[in-house]
């Protein structure tokens, strides 16, 4: 898989320096993320929560319920995409950490 088969983290990036960038994320019951790749450490911040599954690059399935409110830190390196497999619209803030 090539660099050019993936898509972008988020959907629009807010704010960018040289320390984060942060995107937004809004994803309706039954729509996808396309296939991204994390190289940066990252948290992810639930805004809006729903239940999610994760596919990895590597075919796994990861079945997230992420509580409005919730937040939690990733590390660097999965590619997967996220699919909003509930009744609620998802909406995220992912915070990807540039510099320590």
């Amino acid at each position: 898989m090539n660099d050019q088969e993936l898509g972008p983290v988020g959907q629009e990036i807010l704010l960018e320096n040289d320390k984060v960038r942060v995107w937004h994320i809004s994803l309706q019951p039954g729509e996808s993320q396309p296939l991204h790749h994390h190289g940066l450490p990252y948290v992810v911040v639930a805004v809006q929560g729903a239940k999610n599954v994760i596919h990895t690059a590597d075919g796994d399935r990861i079945d997230v319920v992420e509580e409005t409110g919730s937040i939690v830190f990733r590390g660097p390196g999965q590619t997967h995409m996220l699919t909003n497999v509930g009744d609620t619209v998802y909406i995220g803030r992912i915070i990807e950490l540039k510099s320590a």
